[in-house]
Order: structure tokens, then sequence, then C-alpha cells
């Protein structure tokens, strides 16, 4: 399963250090070189570590090809002050421009979002996507049906003292469910995967990152993810693949807006233990 170019391996054991999983040996006699151990392939997580880690490019996987992996390029790495900004401007939008986004724009991003960590290498992350207004409003206005159902009868415990407003809202013709945004993106996992939270979780994380360099803003859409765990009509308009109990939305387009400023936070609260 894996390939070694002996011209170009230095025998230096980096890859066998690297490997998770513990599946590369060095072969038998003097002139020795990197290989997989019997029955390593079946427990392979075919993460590519061996062929990232290997600074001479001897390494290869037969899933995970030498040629298929580009070479990390030093001049486009940030510095800490750049990575900084990068990670404090991003910011919740909720004002969108009326502007639909491309479907070339969303391929893209969907494309680096792939790239996010998965537990054990599972890559069960799956999409289901939505464009147009229209079609975003009726799955604000089922959300709203539901909430509601929930507020009726006045104050309850668990229901957020602002769902009434959400009701209110939409009555006068304001979506605050989904902020007449021109896309929802909905990343899902089956309630197999026991860290499918976790892994859609960080793909939305990745996506909602690389937005801005495409001019794009997203939100979590919080009010419809908790109708969308709840609501059967919901669920049923949204379509998810079946059995993917593991989900969250995230609204996608062009702000209306600009941000000039970064907003500080609380202070890290930490227990150190030693």
């Amino acid at each position: 399963m894996i390939e070694v170019d002996v011209s170009k391996c230095k025998q230096d054991k980096i890859c066998l250090a690297e490997c998770p999983m513990g599946i590369i040996r060095m072969g038998q006699g003097e002139e020795s070189y990197p290989e997989m151990v019997p029955g390593g392939e079946k427990v392979c997580l075919v993460c590519g570590h061996c062929v990232a880690v290997c600074p001479h490019g001897a390494m290869s996987h037969k899933l995970v090809p030498l040629e298929e992996c580009p070479p990390i390029r030093k001049e486009l790495a940030l510095d800490l002050e750049r990575a900084v900004q990068f990670l404090r401007s991003r910011r919740s939008v909720r004002v969108f421009k009326e502007q639909a986004v491309e479907r070339e724009k969303i391929e893209r991003l969907l494309e680096i979002a792939r790239y996010a960590p998965t537990g054990g290498n599972s890559q069960t992350v799956q999409w289901t996507v939505f464009t147009g207004k229209e079609k975003l409003r009726e799955l604000s206005a089922t959300a709203v049906e539901w909430i509601r159902k929930l507020v009726e009868g006045g104050p309850k415990p668990g229901v957020p003292a602002y769902m009434p407003l959400i009701v209110a809202g939409w009555d006068a013709g304001k979506d605050t469910v989904l902020r007449d945004a021109p896309a929802l993106l909905v990343a899902s996992c089956p309630k197999e995967n026991p860290n499918g939270m976790v892994d859609l979780t960080l793909a939305l994380s990745y996506l909602e990152l690389a937005a801005p360099t495409m001019g794009l803003g997203t939100c979590w859409a919080g009010l419809l993810q908790r109708a969308l765990m709840f609501w059967e009509p919901l669920k049923g308009a949204v379509g998810l693949p079946e059995g993917h109990t593991n989900h969250y939305p995230m609204m996608l387009g062009y702000p209306k807006f600009r941000y000039y400023r970064l907003p500080e936070r609380r202070p890290p609260r930490v227990t150190w233990r030693t």
C-alpha cells in the first residue's frame, strides 16, 4: 500500500514515528527501507501523514499518491500577526445583499471544507445545499411554525425569552431565522459516527473562514438548527440523507456592510493542572 523511492529515502524513520497507527516498520537487511506491517492495510487511516512528513519526497501511498499531494509553499505561510487578524476579523453576517451566490463559489468552499479534520479520518460529512430566497423563506416559515407552537400559552421553562419576538418579527415581515440569506448549507453526518457533530462543525468552520476571501459572509443558523432537531415538517422539507442525525445549517451570502474593527472578547478562563 505504501511505495518508497529508495533513491530518495534517507532511512531516517520519520514516517515510522509519525504513523498514528504504528503500521510502518523498517524492512529486513542492511539496506532496509520503510514498509507496511502485514495486515496494516486493514487498519490504515489513509490520513497521508507518512506522505506529508517525508522531507525527501520518497514516500507515496496507494490511496494518497505523492503526485496528488502538493508541497507546502513557504511564501504563503501566515505569520502570527496576520493569522490573529484573520481569525479575529471573522464575523457573523446577518444582513445580506440581494445578490445570489454563484454555484462555482459554493462548490469551491465545499472543496476547501473537505480538508477539515475528522475523527479517525472518517470523512463522513455530507452537504445539503439550498439556493434561492423563496426556498429559504419556505424553510424559515416552517421553522416559525414550530416556534409559534413552542411559545403558545406564555413563557415556559427552557424556552428562550426572545422566541416570541421571532414570531412577532415574522408576522411583521421580518425573517430572523434565515435573515433573507440567498443560500443555506447544511452539513450532516450519520448517527453511527460518534464524532459526527465535531466533524461537521470543523467542516463548517473551515468553510466560514474561507468565505470572506471570496467576498462572502456566513452565519450559523441556530434557530433553524433547533427547529430541525424537533420539528418533523422541517426535517421533511430539508431532506437530509437517511440516518444523518448530526447536522447544522449555515447561511451564506454577500455581506451588505463591511467591518472595520476587531471587537474584544472575554479573557480565557483556564484551569491549569500540573
